[in-house]
């Protein structure tokens, strides 16, 4: 218990807290040094930063395409176009004619798909216009379940039984079915009554198998607890579309209504389902519902049909094949088609109702159709045909380029890093066209600049913390000091406080003495330039920028147009020795000298056991810990001190008192 003055009328809290002021003086020293470890470690840091930005630059101009920039032009740009890589060599080229370009496969169907006037609205299914098709009387849905599953390779591969038809691809290439367990071949794959997949080996590592599929129905199940908090309101089968379906409710065979335009067909007393959406909605007022657990059996099948498309294309044949059902609509059947690896466009032109394919490549991939298709959605709905007359285009460009007659499958094409696209034809006597590929001398000396100016920013970051100065007179603000000042007056404080900690530090200044001689040092090359000042880089005539770079723009130019080799040479030679090219050099050095303060300093990852300031950390944090734990305990003396001194004089007041007392009786 502590007494605060009470008996001898001081100011015991004060006083405690001035003799704790004195005590801990040394324990405020030990919060400042920590201060300025944190703060060295976070300049350092801030350095490292700067050298990781210009170290990654030196990685990009290790490459060749920043000395290598072409610029190339054509004569004609309404005939021929092109566009040019850094890899492509100085060249021109003539394309004196241009017989014919390159088109894309098109395929027509037969003719309208709509009966008389009444055209098809392609946004509703086709269960309920099939009908409206031309040739819906003459088609017949299949009856089944369309089912999707996706596997890896290091999952069982196994479906809900033996499919009535499947199309399985790896990789996203097709794979036919085997019919013949002991006789799998490549690209093939057996399917077993319970629904396993069979390949003929193992399929290579993170491998994808995409299997569609049809079963012959299927079955869902349903669950809902009696007395639920929340009543059973609807509950969806999981599929859309359904053709016919059976339902058991808790063990019932409940008869199923005839559906009304929308869908929906009476369930009883249990409510309806709507044979579109899969739902079934449960009526509210049924007590069995409420009170009874409810279990929900539903096997149902769905109208389905299949059409395949067969494709030439630069990547071979391509044979892709499409599941529907009548709750799809012919924009989602389009949609199917385009969004798929047959590598066509599907489109329906509602004015002239008629459905076309075009290959989504040009070029002559096969001699006979290009697109071919198979099934009789789209034989009989769509009217398609494999007649070679409903066909036109995939043609190769024709065209004759620096005398040479030849082809290419595509309009645009890349020749020795020259990308060239072909827009008119035109013959011998309309004037030939002229490609000309040509250094891009200002492209190079923009990288150059570049180069340069992130070099001055980082030797003027260095050479500012190198030079600094420190303000030893100013410490960092203790807690009790933050209190007097505002919060500006703090902040020009630690500004102040933190200038100057890394003065002279020999790191640094190796670093900079080290990039200063890689950069004027000369190399060894092949051609006219050996040093950066040979090409217009120079120092500074000012010393007090530490040694920053300047650029003569025409003579850096002109040493680009007249040897652009030998300047390559210059910044990215890869020798080991003389011939070491600059930027090699500096990436060398700043590596070398980040690592150096990653030991020092280390990074944002690091813990302060890896680097010799986080050490010294450890060591000024454990010192304020045990000197905290030290203060603590001379506190308390000096409160129990006090509190002595408070009981004495206590006592000595009640004597007197008592003194007095006796004096006054007698």
């Amino acid at each position: 218990m502590r007494i605060a003055g009470l008996a001898s009328g001081m100011d015991i809290d004060s006083i405690v807290k001035n003799l704790m002021m004195a005590e801990r003086m040394p324990l405020d020293k030990l919060k400042q040094k920590k201060q300025l470890l944190e703060w060295k470690r976070d300049d350092f840091r801030s350095i490292n930063t700067l050298m990781l930005n210009f170290r990654d630059k030196l990685s990009q101009l290790k490459l060749t395409a920043n000395y290598r920039a072409r610029t190339v032009t054509s004569s004609n740009d309404d005939r021929v176009s092109a566009t040019v890589t850094s890899g492509a060599a100085q060249a021109s080229y003539s394309i004196s004619q241009v017989e014919q370009l390159a088109t894309a496969a098109t395929r027509v169907n037969g003719g309208v798909i709509s009966k008389g006037n009444n055209k098809i609205d392609p946004t509703k299914t086709l269960a309920s216009q099939l009908g409206s098709f031309e040739e819906g009387a003459s088609f017949e849905w299949k009856s089944g379940v369309i089912q999707s599953k996706t596997f890896n390779s290091t999952q069982t591969m196994k479906l809900e039984g033996k499919p009535l038809e499947a199309s399985i691809k790896v990789n996203g290439k097709k794979y036919e079915i085997a019919t013949n367990k002991e006789q799998i071949g490549d690209n093939e794959v057996f399917i077993e009554e319970d629904g396993t997949l069979v390949f003929s080996k193992e399929l290579p590592k993170d491998s994808v198998v995409k299997v569609d599929y049809v079963l012959e129905n299927k079955t869902a199940n349903f669950t809902y607890p009696a007395n639920a908090e929340t009543p059973l309101t609807m509950w969806n089968v999981g599929a859309t579309g359904l053709a016919s379906a059976t339902i058991k409710i808790n063990g019932q065979e409940i008869e199923i209504g005839n559906a009304d335009e929308n869908g929906n067909a009476q369930l009883g007393s249990y409510g309806t389902i709507n044979l579109k959406t899969g739902t079934i909605t449960f009526d509210q007022d049924n007590e069995e519902i409420k009170e009874q657990e409810v279990k929900i059996e539903v096997t149902y099948t769905q109208n389905y049909s299949t059409f395949n498309i067969n494709t030439h294309t630069s990547k071979g044949e391509q044979n892709e094949q499409f599941f529907i059902t009548d709750n799809d609509t012919l924009n989602s059947v389009i949609r199917k088609v385009n969004d798929s690896d047959a590598g066509v466009t599907m489109f329906y032109d509602s004015f002239t109702d008629r459905v076309t394919l075009t290959r989504k490549e040009t070029g002559d991939f096969n001699e006979g159709n290009e697109i071919n298709v198979d099934g009789d959605f789209i034989t009989k709905i769509l009217k398609f045909d494999n007649e070679a007359n409903n066909e036109t285009g995939g043609t190769n460009a024709k065209f004759t380029i620096n005398g040479l007659e030849t082809q290419r499958n595509s309009n645009t094409f890349d020749m020795s890093g020259v990308t060239i696209t072909l827009k008119q034809t035109f013959t011998e006597s309309d004037g030939t066209v002229s490609l000309a590929v040509a250094n891009d001398s200002n492209q190079v000396f923009e990288n150059i600049k570049g180069f340069v100016e992130q070099y001055n920013e980082l030797i003027a970051e260095i050479g500012k913390k190198l030079n600094e100065e420190k303000h030893r007179s100013y410490k960092p603000l203790t807690d009790d000091e933050r209190e007097d000042l505002s919060e500006k007056q703090q902040e020009k404080w630690e500004e102040m406080a933190r200038s100057g900690l890394l003065k002279g530090d020999p790191i640094l200044s190796s670093v900079l003495s080290a990039m200063r001689l890689d950069m004027s040092n000369p190399v060894e090359t092949q051609g006219l330039f050996k040093q950066l000042a040979s090409i217009g880089i120079t120092t500074t005539a000012n010393y007090l920028e530490g040694g920053k770079l300047e650029i003569n723009e025409a003579k850096l130019k002109a040493a680009l147009e007249e040897d652009p080799t030998s300047v390559e040479n210059l910044f990215r030679g890869n020798g080991t020795g003389a011939d070491r090219g600059i930027i090699h050099k500096l990436y060398d050095t700043v590596d070398a000298s980040m690592k150096k303060i990653q030991e020092k300093a280390g990074r944002a990852t690091s813990t302060n056991q890896q680097f010799a300031i986080g050490r010294e950390l450890i060591n000024v944090g454990d010192g304020i810990d045990r000197f905290e734990v030290k203060m603590k305990m001379v506190e308390a003396r000096y409160w129990k001190q006090f509190t002595a001194m408070e009981k004495a004089i206590q006592r000595a007041n009640e004597q007197s008192a008592f003194l007095m007392q006796q004096f006054f009786n007698y």
